[in-house]
C-alpha cells in the first residue's frame, strides 16, 4: 500500500516504521508542527494515488479531514481521540460515500484481545455471584487523562455484560463501594507505557487478566493491520469490527 500518515508525532513515527517493515510505502507525512512532516496541512493533492491514510492527529481536524478522504475516495484508519462530539457528523459523511473509514481509541492487538477476554470473563461470572470484578490501570507521569481510554473501554464492556455491575466509578472513594458499582483505579508514575488489570475476586480465590504494553509498536501494528483489512471495504467501521473479524477466522498477516 501507498499510505499517507496524518499526524507525525510519536505514533506517526511508529506507524511509519511498521508500514515499511510490512512492505508498504509512505507517500506523505502531514503534521501541523513546524518541525515535523513533509507538509503542515492536508491538501487534496496529498491523497492522489495513495491507497489509504492512517490518522493520529488533532481532534479538531477530524471532521475536515474526513471530507477530504471522501472527496479523494481514499480509505482511512483514525486513531485520534477526543472528537466524540463530532461522531454523528463524521459517520453521516462516511455513510454517504464510497470509502471505508475505521476508528478506534486503541489499536493494540493485545489490548483488543484483552477486551474480548474481559467480556467473556464478565459473562461467565453472571453464573457465579460470589465473584466481584474491578479494573486497575498504571501509566507514566506524562499521561494527561485518568482513567485511561483503555480502562474505560474495559469497564464499559463489563457493565454491558454483567448483571451485577451497572455504574462505572473512577474517582477515589471515601466511602464503601455499592454492589452495583464497578470501580476503576488509576495510578500515575514512572515511565510505564500502560498496564491494565481486570480482577475477579471471590472469598475462595482471585483471577487476574493483565495486559502490559511495552511500547507503542503494538498500537502502530494494529493500525496498519486495520488499514490492510479495510482495503476494498466501504462504510463506517470500528476497531471492534476489525478485531472480531480476525477472531472469527479472518486472516491476520
Amino acid at each position: 500500500m501507498r499510505v499517507v500518515i496524518c499526524g507525525y508525532g510519536r505514533m506517526g513515527h511508529e506507524v511509519e516504521q511498521v508500514l515499511l517493515a510490512r512492505g508498504h510505502s509512505v507517500v506523505t507525512r502531514i503534521d501541523p508542527a513546524p518541525d515535523r512532516g513533509d507538509t503542515h496541512a492536508l491538501q487534496p493533492a496529498d491523497l492522489k494515488g495513495c491507497d489509504g491514510v492512517i490518522e493520529f492527529s488533532l481532534a479538531g481536524a477530524v471532521s475536515a479531514n474526513v471530507k477530504a478522504y471522501v472527496e479523494a475516495g481514499v480509505p482511512a484508519v483514525v486513531g485520534t481521540t477526543g472528537w466524540e462530539n463530532q461522531r454523528d457528523e463524521v459517520e453521516h459523511t462516511v455513510q454517504d460515500s464510497e470509502i471505508g473509514y475505521l476508528v478506534g481509541s486503541n489499536f493494540s492487538i493485545g489490548a483488543n484481545i484483552m477486551f474480548a477476554l474481559t467480556e467473556k470473563a464478565a459473562a461467565i461470572i453472571n453464573s457465579f455471584p460470589d465473584y466481584d470484578i474491578m479494573v486497575l490501570e498504571y501509566h507514566h507521569t506524562k499521561k494527561k487523562d485518568s482513567p485511561s481510554g483503555t480502562a474505560l473501554t474495559l469497564a464499559e464492556k463489563i457493565v454491558d455484560t454483567t448483571v451485577a455491575k451497572t455504574t462505572i466509578v473512577s474517582e477515589c472513594l471515601h466511602r464503601q463501594i455499592e454492589p452495583h458499582e464497578l470501580h476503576i483505579g488509576s495510578v500515575r508514575g514512572g515511565s510505564i507505557p500502560g498496564i491494565h488489570t481486570v480482577t475477579l475476586d471471590s472469598p475462595a480465590d482471585t483471577i487476574s487478566l493483565t495486559h502490559s504494553a511495552r511500547n507503542r509498536s503494538g498500537f502502530a501494528t494494529g493500525a496498519v493491520m486495520a488499514l490492510e483489512w479495510l482495503q476494498g471495504r466501504r462504510g463506517f467501521f470500528t476497531v471492534d469490527d476489525f478485531i472480531n473479524d480476525l477472531i472469527a477466522g479472518g486472516t491476520a498477516q
